[in-house]
């Protein structure tokens, strides 16, 4: 690789104040279990600048009780970025939205959509969608406690719940409560019997429901997750609704949104090259290794890297390098060179 000159790619100003509708959360990455973390979120935030980032779904028990700036920190950069919270006891979870604004996180989001069964020992994810009116006074509960947004993440249903008036009913039960934006996966969450996994597979896609949610609640943010991959299909949702969020997609092909500043929010700014990405994380990397006390090794920066060079001519030895134990024990950043350099065009 090559020296490159990096430019800034902070956002040079608020989403909203950039040209064009439905700006903020126009497009966003999904709260995804031990994968969105503050490393995968920097990393992302290298290839766009103004795609919304979400946490992984952090409890109100280890807020209330457990270790907040383990939980909580988060880089700068990375906004905008929301808190994603799990939980089901309004004050625990108005404790909770009051922490994540004192951190500085521009939105909470309240988990109603995962369907794994350690979520629902706990009483919340998807198996809330079951009692609207208590996730409606969740919702109150965190309006009241803080300013910046309270959001919703759900599915269209539960188990064998298929009608669509069934989630038009829970968004109206929560929207009384002053809930306006809405994250919709568009499956059915199969609370017993299928895996997380298989949940993200094997109950079928409505897009349908999602959309109609719009077309009844006009004023309202509809967001729809969901089986999304391509800028095509990006186009087509964005015909219907407000915003798009892309899950397992902008995780292992990360690259995906490197289009995404320009097509979606209006920003004149060139795309970076993988190149530019590695070049650019590489302080970073170089920076928490320092810190040496908080137990960062630098593969679990690394590993939120390994399908940067998907689609690529050697894109197999690049992961192939970056998941080395014995060159990843080293916590030599240069690594990342090392790894690119597999790759004809870097050679």
């Amino acid at each position: 690789m090559t020296s490159a000159v990096i430019p800034s790619f902070a956002p040079s100003a608020s989403a909203a104040a950039l040209p064009g509708a439905a700006r903020g959360r126009r497009l966003s990455v999904a709260p995804m279990m031990d994968w969105s973390d503050r490393h995968c979120r920097l990393f992302h935030r290298q290839i766009t600048a103004h795609t919304w980032l979400y946490t992984e779904m952090v409890t109100t028990g280890a807020l209330v009780y457990g270790d907040v700036e383990r939980h909580l920190r988060f880089n700068e950069e990375e906004h905008p970025v929301a808190l994603q919270l799990g939980g089901s006891d309004p004050a625990d979870l108005a404790t909770a939205a009051r922490l994540g604004q004192q951190w500085g996180y521009d939105e909470i989001n309240l988990n109603c959509g995962c369907p794994s069964e350690r979520v629902q020992k706990g009483a919340f994810g998807a198996c809330l969608m079951a009692e609207p009116q208590l996730v409606a006074d969740c919702v109150k509960a965190m309006r009241d406690a803080v300013t910046i947004d309270v959001t919703v993440k759900h599915r269209i249903g539960i188990d064998d719940i298929n009608g669509y008036d069934f989630v038009r009913d829970f968004v109206g039960t929560v929207a009384a409560a002053g809930c306006t934006t809405f994250i919709v996966h568009g499956r059915n969450a199969i609370l017993k019997g299928l895996s997380p996994k298989e949940n993200r597979e094997v109950p079928p896609l409505k897009y349908d429901y999602v959309y109609q949610l719009k077309r009844d609640f006009p004023d309202f943010e509809i967001i729809l997750n969901g089986g999304v991959k391509t800028e095509a299909e990006i186009d087509l949702h964005l015909q219907h609704v407000d915003g798009v969020m892309l899950g397992r997609e902008a995780y292992h092909n990360p690259y995906v949104m490197a289009n995404f500043d320009q097509r979606y929010y209006g920003d004149a700014r060139a795309a970076r090259t993988r190149e530019e990405v590695l070049e650019a994380i590489i302080p970073y990397i170089t920076a928490q290794l320092a810190l040496g006390t908080r137990g960062v090794k630098l593969n679990s920066i690394t590993r939120h890297m390994l399908g940067l060079m998907q689609g690529l001519p050697g894109a197999r030895a690049f992961r192939q390098v970056l998941s080395d134990s014995k060159k990843l024990a080293a916590n030599d950043p240069r690594l990342l060179l090392e790894a690119a350099s597999r790759l004809p065009q870097f050679a």
